[in-house]
């Protein structure tokens, strides 16, 4: 009789796999946040479920058609093809600062030296480098509410305090140099105007400008300004002032770039123009250098085309201005004829930000908590992306929200028809 061989011993079941222990984060990162862009991840959402979703969240010229000029684009091929493929300068290169130089000489009558201008990737890298060589923790920056998101984040990422000084939405959101004043203590580093304004669009005349200039410079042995002039050449009803040319003897950083006026967002081309009459700046200018070396420099081939850009001819300035003001004109009145919605006029960049007036309580019933969730609620009923006011500053900005002027009339005609359909279904008007 044939043997029957031993069954084999079951194998013991394998242990369940511990799950690996969540590594921490840091702190300054994960507090981040920049409603531009957060925004968009529902509207991805929406996307994936085969939803087309109408965006006026990103001021993004070249997504609205907007195409830089011919010169530019020759250039950046031209700078390619002759091998300008290598690294620059990590302040930049010499040609695009002497470019530099020249355009501030002939447009605003103010004169820099080479080792006054450093080439970024983006008005946004010089906000971060600018913020990580000069804010200690403690140090507390005053900025405009409401404001350009990064700047609140990344005085807070560097261990910073933001205070936000009022612009008054009455007077198309002029700023309160009284308020600013007030609001300047021993522990503020910087002062920080944005001219013209993101995301209200305001525009400071030459004495608004001249008044802020002049708080600053009576607290100048312990303070600096920033001036954000990245929109200085997309205005409608006036024209933008350079801060340094009514304020020489401010001690103050420049931050401006290609990407609005010069239509190129995605080249990320930027710079600094430091003016130090009294050599306070020094160590902070030198902190920028050191930064700017660590991440090498910026791109050869886009520096070569912004040569040409500043250079080369402007004509197109003033064609993509007559036809951000139709937008503007469009947009301020239709705004405005919707129930529940106010606008202020905006005079220059390519952005409105409307009042929610339906927010408010109408017979004890509100029909949103706030303005993040009326952009949400309306983004999921209508498929039309905007940004929450309280993502540019809640003390200012709540109760609002930013709408991106770009596309054309009849796009922005659909989006404003699905607003007004969308505050009457709720029953948020009168």
């Amino acid at each position: 009789m044939a043997k029957v061989a031993p069954r084999p011993a079951k194998l013991a079941p394998k242990p369940a796999r511990a799950k690996p222990a969540m590594l921490a984060g840091t702190e300054r990162a994960l507090q981040i946040e920049y409603a531009i862009r957060d925004v968009v991840v529902p509207a991805k959402a929406l996307e994936a479920q085969g939803h087309t979703v109408l965006k006026l969240n990103v001021g993004d010229p070249s997504a609205a058609g907007f195409r830089p000029p011919a010169h530019m684009i020759e250039a950046l091929h031209k700078a390619a093809l002759d091998n300008v493929n290598g690294y620059t300068a990590s302040e930049g290169d010499p040609l695009l600062i002497d470019a530099i130089i020249r355009r501030e000489k002939r447009r605003n009558k103010v004169a820099y030296a080479p080792g006054d201008v450093n080439v970024t990737n983006g008005s946004g890298e010089g906000i971060q480098m600018l913020f990580g060589s000069s804010v200690n923790p403690g140090d507390e920056v005053l900025i405009p509410g409401p404001s350009y998101p990064p700047y609140d984040s990344l005085v807070k990422f560097f261990g910073g305090k933001p205070v936000h000084y009022r612009t008054i939405e009455s007077e198309d959101w002029q700023p309160d140099v009284e308020d600013l004043r007030r609001k300047i203590s021993k522990k503020t580093k910087a002062v920080c105007l944005i001219n013209p304004n993101n995301p209200t669009g305001a525009l400071y005349s030459r004495r608004v400008v001249k008044q802020f200039a002049d708080v600053v410079g009576e607290h100048s042995k312990q303070l600096f300004m920033v001036s954000d002039e990245i929109y200085d050449q997309m205005t409608f009803d006036g024209v933008q002032v350079a801060s340094k040319t009514v304020a020489p003897d401010v001690p103050m950083v420049t931050l401006n770039g290609f990407s609005k006026i010069y239509l190129v967002p995605g080249w990320r081309l930027g710079h600094m123009l430091w003016n130090d009459p009294t050599g306070s700046l020094e160590q902070i200018r030198l902190g920028v250098t050191k930064s700017s070396r660590v991440r090498l420099s910026v791109s050869s081939i886009a520096q070569r085309a912004g040569v040409a850009a500043l250079d080369g001819p402007q004509d197109h300035i003033a064609t993509t201005n007559a036809a951000l003001k139709k937008r503007r004109d469009f947009a301020v009145k239709r705004l405005n004829e919707i129930e529940g919605i106010s606008t202020a006029k905006p005079d220059g960049a390519f952005y409105a930000f409307p009042k929610l007036d339906c927010l408010a309580t109408k017979g004890g019933k509100k029909a949103w908590k706030g303005d993040k969730e009326f952009v949400l609620d309306f983004l999921n009923t209508e498929k039309v992306l905007c940004v929450h006011g309280s993502g540019f500053g809640a003390q200012y900005g709540s109760g609002h929200m930013r709408v991106v002027l770009l596309p054309d009339t009849p796009i922005l005609g659909t989006a404003f028809d699905r607003l007004e359909r969308f505050i009457r279904a709720r029953g948020a008007t009168a």
